[in-house]
């Protein structure tokens, strides 16, 4: 089988939460390698999954499946109709062919790193090392298991993540820094030790830097801080992500295909948008008793009887229904049912910023997003005023609006258009090809390999010489 496959090793770098706007405009000068894979290559910008956040996003590009199909929604699903028990995403809710698996039942092998969900571990052909939904280096976040010994004498301890929800920005700032390094001091020991065909390898650094450091690098932040200690770091950053894809392309050679993409953008968070109180001032939501300020949903008396629909936060805000016969003490009747999504579909779409302005709020029912609905979906999907807004689950407040987040600091939000690069050293192009998405990634990569594109890939192959 190995012997019809075309003989060249593909690359995908995963830099979570790149933007158009930053790598392709503000800081490419600093960025002399990624410039380079541009100026003889092809790019530009990659529509995200819906909902544009990081899980489904990752699996979206790696099954070239919707979010439906997959049955992935978020980190956390509501459980059986409960109104308070949630699961949360892993790798056995991926029901669906990944790229990596239809590779190794052609005989490649790979080698995947920080990619979610991946945990728990599976057997694959080739390497595997889970991301930050890992719960830490003393689970089994390895395959195989005896990896993650050799990762440790021969790289170092392991980092997943960086707590970056916090006001110690100096400190996130060295931790974010050693997280990277490790990771890619880790990409690199198994790029030079390991057999490999194809190897993909998120950081979430990136993402980690947006949310803590947005307000310093854009002035047209809400909360933009100028001539502070962090100015540049997201600058830095970027530079050294450079440096570090530089010393992965002298270790691949001259004819490695380069893939860079990310699974979302980002922009400046304007503000919380508080969903539930917002739906309690509607009249939709009841508490039979005034809950504290920053009270989980799940911890609040809600008057289950007389509700009427319920949301949770994010960067996205779902919204569920309490219908009759499907949640425990439902009272809209199924003949009510899209009656009431217009009726709140209207009513969410006429709230105004705190300044008495029409939001932009995009608002969807599940069905017109996705052609399959598997999992545990919400009844609405709400974009608040087109992500600008991050929507607050917590409740308690006397206001809709908070104009920090309600779960620790955060000064970004998610933006549909992440980016990506495609490089084939053996082509010189330099083409920007315009707006691609997110489904197309896996069917691309197929198509390098020369392998058939299975039937059920909602992507298209992305043409180098188009």
């Amino acid at each position: 089988m190995r012997k019809e496959i075309k003989n060249r090793k593909i690359l995908l770098i995963g830099l979570d939460c790149a933007t158009p706007r930053t790598l392709f405009e503000d800081f490419l000068v600093f960025c002399p390698n990624i410039e380079k894979l541009m100026d003889n290559g092809v790019y530009g910008k990659l529509r995200s999954s819906d909902p544009p956040i990081t899980i489904p996003a990752w699996m979206v590009m790696a099954t070239s499946k919707k979010a439906g199909t997959l049955g992935l929604y978020g980190f956390r699903h509501r459980k059986d109709n409960s109104y308070t028990d949630f699961w949360i995403a892993n790798s056995y809710n991926i029901k669906e062919t990944k790229i990596w698996d239809i590779l190794g039942k052609k005989g490649l092998k790979s080698i995947i790193l920080g990619v979610p969900p991946t945990y728990p571990i599976q057997k694959m052909n080739g390497h595997l090392v889970s991301g930050f939904i890992t719960p830490d280096i003393s689970s089994d976040y390895t395959y195989p298991p005896e990896l993650k010994e050799e990762i440790q004498k021969n790289v170092g301890k392991y980092i997943l993540d960086a707590n970056f929800r916090t006001e110690n920005k100096e400190d996130l700032l060295e931790e974010i820094y050693q997280m990277t390094r490790v990771q890619f001091e880790t990409v690199k020991y198994l790029l030079r030790n390991k057999a490999w065909d194809f190897c993909q390898f998120v950081t979430i650094g990136l993402d980690r830097m947006h949310h803590a450091f947005w307000k310093y690098y854009d002035p047209l932040h809400p909360r933009y801080e100028a001539d502070t200690q962090f100015k540049n770091a997201l600058k830095n950053y970027y530079e050294y992500l450079d440096r570090e894809i530089g010393e992965i392309l002298e270790i691949i050679g001259n004819e490695t295909i380069v893939i860079i993409a990310s699974d979302h953008g980002a922009k400046a968070m304007k503000g919380c948008l508080c969903v539930n109180m917002a739906l309690e001032k509607l009249g939709l939501l009841k508490f039979t008793e005034k809950p504290k300020p920053r009270t989980r949903l799940e911890n609040a008396r809600v008057d289950w009887s007389n509700t009427r629909a319920w949301g949770w936060g994010g960067y996205y805000a779902r919204i569920f229904l309490n219908l009759k016969g499907r949640e425990p003490q439902g009272i809209i009747p199924h003949e009510e049912y899209d009656i009431w999504r217009k009726k709140i579909i209207k009513l969410l779409k006429d709230i105004k910023d705190p300044d008495g302005n029409a939001m932009n709020t995009i608002i969807y029912k599940p069905e017109e997003l996705y052609d399959e609905l598997k999992g545990d979906y919400p009844d609405l999907i709400v974009y608040f005023d087109d992500l600008s807004w991050r929507s607050a689950g917590t409740v308690g407040y006397e206001s809709i609006y908070l104009e920090e987040n309600d779960t620790g600091p955060d000064d970004a939000v998610h933006d549909y258009y992440g980016i990506y690069i495609i490089h084939d050293p053996k082509k010189k192009i330099g083409k920007n090809l315009g707006e691609r998405n997110i489904l197309d990634i896996a069917p691309t990569i197929l198509n390098l390999y020369e392998i058939e594109v299975p039937k059920d890939m909602k992507g298209k192959i992305i043409k180098l010489n188009e």
